[in-house]
């Protein structure tokens, strides 16, 4: 029997990390992270990737109509938005004094929270 192995690459973007999206459509926004998608390597941005949405009257929207709401982004497309300095950087691991893994901005080599 063979052992299932865990190809699932860990993502170095988190919901609530404030990030910038570097291409596309939407190049140049901020916002924060509402939703990551694992399976698929993507994640929702607060007000990037805007998509008009036709729903039908139900309960929750009675009258209906075009609604705007984000849409997925690639994770390529985002990079993590500095804390201290307020520019885009790459994002590394180190351990910790416990020995637990954190994540570190390279451009500061502060930690992220």
């Amino acid at each position: 029997m063979k052992k299932k192995v865990n190809t699932q690459p860990k993502l170095k973007i988190r919901k609530g990390d404030l990030v910038m999206v570097i291409a596309g459509d939407s190049k140049g926004t901020q916002g924060k992270v509402l939703e990551v998608l694992l399976e698929k390597n993507r994640a929702i941005v607060e007000g990037a990737n805007m998509v008009s949405k036709h729903t039908k009257p139900s309960a929750a929207t009675p009258n209906g109509g075009i609604v705007k709401k984000e849409a997925t982004l690639h994770v390529s497309n985002l990079m993590l938005i500095d804390a201290k300095t307020g520019k885009t950087t790459r994002i590394g691991k180190k351990r910790d004094s416990e020995g637990k893994s954190v994540r570190i901005s390279k451009k500061s080599g502060e930690e992220i929270k």
